[in-house]
This record gives C-alpha cells, structure tokens and sequence, in this order.
C-alpha cells in the first residue's frame, strides 16, 4: 500500500520522494521496491513531528524549503491533488497549504469523524481557513467542506509548530492544525474535486484493491 502511495507521489512530479518510518519492515519494503526510506523514532506525537526528524536526516543544511506530507494510507490518491495543495503556497503569506472538498453526502455533514474545515474565498478555489472542527460548520445555507488532511509545508512553519506544545483547541478538537491556527499560522486550501480513499480498515483495504485494479485493466 506504501509502495502504491509512493508511486503516485513520484507521479506528482513535485520533488524527491521519502519515505519516512518507525518500521523496519516499512523501510525494508520500501528499499527493494526501489524507493528511498528514512528511519524515524517510534515515539513521534504525529506526522507533522516524523517528517520534521526525516527532513533533517535527507537535508540537513536546510536547502528544501518546501515539504509536502502525504499520509501513506492513501493508496488510490491522484496525483493532480498532491500537486494541488502546492497552490496556496503562491501566496507568500500562507505557512501551510491543505486541501478540502464539497461535502455531497447528508450523511457526511453531521458526522464527527468527517473534518470540516470553516474557511473563507481566498482566490479561484481556495479558501483561508478559519477553522477546522468535527461540528457541522457554518451554519446556514451554502456549503459545507470536508477537510483532507494532506499539507504542504513551508519548512520554517513545520519547525515552528513542532516546537510548540499541544493548543487548547487541538485538544478538545483531536485535530493538530488547530495548534498552527491558534499560534496565527495562516492556513489555505485548495478545492479539489474527490476525497482520497484512506484506508482504515479491511473493507477498506479491499475497496482500495478494487480501485487499483481496475485502474491497472484500463
């Protein structure tokens, strides 16, 4: 599954593509399959802490100034939205970039474990987010957006917020994004059109299958 998240990352053409683990079954994987793999402590908080550690040991004398993190559950993920959460980097005011989508399922809008992110026109879709919470928001008519949780980075933002201690709000929330909002980090998404298949459980993993391999008979 890494190794299909790897390729579509490569495919995304944005850069050199590391994979960063605590699992030397992972890292082993990841070498014979031709890939680059960076060992990491087991003890990291989040992902946002491993790629920092992993930044350092690829490029110590601090040349790349961009990093973008993607999750390696996401086996099916296309490669066009990995190149787009590098939008609102264009904006030298943005610290970090994400992504969001419209919400098109009634049952996604008032479910807790879909992320939705509050945000207000920034450009051509993207939006400057003002929040992020499990709660159905805003209220009223007009969209709702589904938060997917892939960031582009800018390096001197990832170290700042691996340096701070966990918010108020990113605790009550359980989402991390809320420590670089409450330390005033701007944050823009990009609109994209899908949200990325994150595999979670079994049925997951055999619906992402199915996906990889019709893709593969096309």
């Amino acid at each position: 599954m890494i190794a299909h998240v790897m390729n579509r990352a490569l495919e995304a053409d944005v850069g050199e593509v590391v994979v960063a683990t605590d699992s030397a079954e992972i890292a082993t994987a990841i070498d014979d399959y031709g890939g680059t793999a960076v060992m990491t402590r087991g003890d990291h908080a989040s992902g946002s802490d491993r790629i920092c550690e992993a930044l350092d040991a690829v490029d110590p004398e601090g040349v790349i100034e961009t990093i973008v993190n993607v999750q390696g559950d996401l086996p099916t993920i296309d490669p066009a939205v990995i190149r787009a959460s590098l939008t609102p980097l264009k904006n030298p005011e943005v610290r970090l970039a994400t992504l969001a989508t419209v919400i098109k399922e009634d049952s996604e809008r008032d479910n807790p474990n879909v992320v939705k992110l509050v945000g207000t026109s920034a450009g051509p879709n993207v939006l400057r987010a003002l929040y992020f919470t499990r709660a159905t928001a805003p209220w009223g008519e007009g969209p709702l957006y589904h938060h997917i949780g892939l960031y582009a980075w800018r390096r001197s933002a990832l170290k700042r917020f691996v340096s701070l201690p966990p918010s108020p709000l990113e605790q009550r929330e359980k989402l991390e994004q809320l420590r670089a909002l409450e330390d005033r980090m701007r944050i823009d998404a990009a609109i994209v059109e899908t949200v990325p298949l994150g595999v979670d459980t079994s049925d997951d993993l055999d619906r992402a299958r199915r996906i990889l391999f019709q893709q593969s008979s096309q």
